[in-house]
């Protein structure tokens, strides 16, 4: 599945993401990482991530992703909310 409009879910508070989804021109996932806690956890943000996305068939898509310290649960349930919405007409 191809992302056709953009959609955004989240905030920038503190254990909180900001997710936004955006249309890939070149069919192809590009994702955009900026975390307080990268250097720690960005293997297994970007793991929740792209598991998330294979979950909806995802498979074109611009992803920028603005962590605050976010926990695995709230990283999915964001993105899959910004999915959902991507979705709606």
């Amino acid at each position: 599945m191809k992302i056709m409009k953009p959609a955004q879910a989240g905030s920038l508070l503190s254990n909180d993401v900001y997710i936004q989804l955006y249309p890939n021109e070149y069919n192809r996932i590009d994702i955009d990482l900026k975390s307080v806690v990268i250097k720690q956890f960005k293997n297994a943000i970007l793991k929740v991530l792209y598991d998330t996305l294979a979950a909806y068939d995802v498979t074109s898509c611009r992803l920028v992703v603005q962590d605050q310290g976010a926990l695995d649960h709230v990283l999915k349930a964001r993105l899959e909310s910004a999915i959902i919405r991507s979705l709606e007409p």
